[in-house]
């Protein structure tokens, strides 16, 4: 009888070795050191799609070399079209991996979930109220750029991606303008899906610190007030006292406000837009930024985006009713005319006002480097609570009146197709038009020296609001401010935008001068028009006792004349994009 026992404990001992070796992960099988490569990944997807009628794999895109990129969609029902999971009233939660390909926690994570949901059966009502929409690999030219040094300061997996795109583009860089192959049909896919909740998982750089998971979402001022008190007092109030009980205390993204020095205390600040999270809060979407910690073994890191997940997926089923209702009122509350009516805030700051907080730090010891001569921080690796300040306080600093809508001239076709890659709705005017708008004159502009994702951005320049009659051609896009993209729309838009179209250098023709003159000619020109307008004499005079480079460049003396004349490009450095603020106007363009 015992030989019996016996045997039967080995069948099924055996069996249960077979069953994870048959579903183990690339990441599993290798002893949890390693990642799998594009090829591997996409296999493991396509075994899931075959042995799951909960699975549906497709792809919303291709790279800027031609690979395919992968979407998986998990429904209980085996829904796998937009229309279809939203009419089912279910949540549809967008979980990203490999954006930055280094920080592979979220594939391997994401991968082990989805088997253990769909394939083991281990937690089958967390799909009651939630479907899933998964990226294994975001930026997937970048992720075959594997080996083992493209992450200096992270311990684990074996070999991995880099960082950036084939075009050496950050994705997580890219939101706003759109640069990418890969972000383009991103938006795309964001568009025709319209998840409610979004997670993008990453690995973070900086200090050393006892947390293996830390978070960012936009809570200080730049989301919805109802989102923003939902995801603080109920998604993430839950999520961090469950993580707790896994063993995965969890603390907001950590960055000294003296960037390698702890004494300094933590800050926390309005993220921009061009990053993944800022980007979909301003959409109504709340998005959660998970941040494993790179020091701490890859094995570890997984276990901890795994549980992340897993948990985020449980509370959002519990919350599923009441978020997409807060949704659906947000939406509402963008599109609708009191939004318009207060000062829309474009940019914040952090206060200097601190709050004493419990920080679960290693200890550390200040050193002077024998090779730069500066001080930095030596970590001894012995756990330590600290009590330090903690800067999460912010203001607006910048505001701008919206207006009903927003005018651009027909011949910036880029603007305009980057605006409606974002879901932006956007008419064209039927016929050519005259209209009196509101818009800027800019001076003084100011470009970074080194490129910056692929652009010099518009650094610095001044502007002055004017109010000036324009001819419009058929085909100029409309935007009207009366739909829930309206953040987005302003941040683009707006000159001073927090990534605006304008900072990027989708505009930067407009400060081009295209006409010049003869020094022989505008040396007549310039005494004339001074012995005609004696006051622009004495302007003269001050401009040279100001600005003594000026006063020694013929070239430069010359063209200020040449700009005060008749015969200067009145269109110069005025920026095209005009604003209405008149509904009735609005409503009364004739529209193709």
């Amino acid at each position: 009888m015992r030989c019996i026992i016996s045997i039967i404990f080995v069948f099924y001992s055996l069996s249960s070795i077979a069953q994870v070796d048959e579903w183990g992960t690339y990441f599993e099988l290798s002893g949890k050191k390693e990642t799998p490569r594009y090829r591997e990944t996409m296999d493991y997807c396509k075994r899931l799609e075959l042995n799951s009628k909960w699975v549906h794999m497709t792809f919303f895109g291709k790279s800027a070399m031609g690979r395919d990129l992968p979407l998986l969609i998990i429904d209980k029902q085996g829904l796998s079209d937009p229309m279809s999971l939203h009419a089912s009233g279910k949540l549809v939660l967008l979980i990203q991996a490999c954006i930055h390909p280094g920080e592979s926690e979220g594939k391997d994570a994401g991968l082990m979930l989805i088997r253990d949901l769909v394939i083991n059966k281990k937690f089958p009502s967390l799909l009651d109220h939630v479907s899933i929409l998964f990226i294994p690999i975001f930026n997937v030219d970048g992720h075959e750029r594997f080996g083992p040094y493209n992450r200096v300061n992270q311990n684990g997996p074996k070999e991995m991606g880099w960082r950036v795109t084939a075009n050496n583009l950050n994705l997580n860089r890219d939101y706003l303008k759109a640069d990418a192959p890969e972000m383009q049909a991103w938006l795309k896919m964001f568009n025709t899906w319209m998840p409610d909740f979004f997670i993008d998982t990453h690995t973070t750089d900086g200090a050393d610190y006892q947390y293996v998971l830390t978070y960012q979402m936009e809570l200080y001022g730049d989301m919805d007030p109802a989102l923003t008190d939902w995801s603080k007092n109920t998604f993430l109030k839950a999520w961090s006292a469950q993580l707790e009980k896994t063993g995965f205390p969890v603390f907001p993204y950590i960055v000294f406000r003296d960037w390698h020095n702890p004494e300094s205390g933590i800050e926390i600040s309005v993220g921009a837009p061009m990053l993944s999270q800022v980007y979909t809060s301003l959409r109504n979407r709340p998005g959660l930024l998970i941040e494993t910690h790179m020091l701490k073994p890859y094995e570890q890191r997984v276990s901890a985006t795994y549980e992340a997940l897993k948990t985020s997926i449980g509370i959002l089923g519990l919350e599923s009713v009441n978020l997409k209702n807060l949704i659906r009122q947000a939406d509402e509350t963008t599109a609708g005319q009191e939004f318009r009516k207060t000062g829309f805030p474009l940019r914040f700051e952090t206060l200097n006002d601190s709050t004493m907080v419990n920080f679960l730090g290693i200890g550390y010891q200040k050193v002077k480097s024998k090779i730069t001569g500066d001080d930095y921080y030596q970590y001894d690796k012995k756990n330590t609570t600290f009590r330090i300040p903690y800067f999460d306080k912010t203001k607006p600093i910048l505001f701008t009146r919206l207006p009903e809508a927003y005018i651009i001239p027909a011949e910036w076709k880029t603007v305009i197709d980057r605006l409606e890659l974002h879901g932006i709705t956007v008419r064209r005017l039927a016929r050519d038009t005259t209209l009196t708008i509101t818009t800027w004159k800019c001076s003084n502009p100011r470009w970074q020296t080194n490129p910056f994702e692929g652009r010099h951005p518009l650094t610095g320049f001044e502007i002055n609001e004017i109010s000036i009659s324009r001819d419009f051609s058929a085909g100029s896009a409309i935007v009207d401010m009366a739909q829930p993209e309206a953040k987005i729309i302003a941040h683009l838009l707006e000159p001073k935008g927090n990534g605006s179209f304008l900072y990027w250098g989708f505009f930067d023709a407009i400060f081009e001068q295209k006409e010049y003159a003869e020094h022989y000619i505008m040396e007549v020109m310039a005494a004339k028009m001074m012995t005609e307008d004696p006051s622009l004499k004495v302007e003269f005079e001050k401009k040279k006792a100001e600005d003594t480079a000026f006063a020694k460049n013929a070239d430069a003396i010359l063209n200020w004349f040449y700009n005060k004349s008749p015969y200067r490009d009145p269109a110069r450095d005025i920026y095209p994009v005009g604003k209405i603020f008149d509904r009735k106007v609005v409503d009364r363009l004739k529209i193709q």
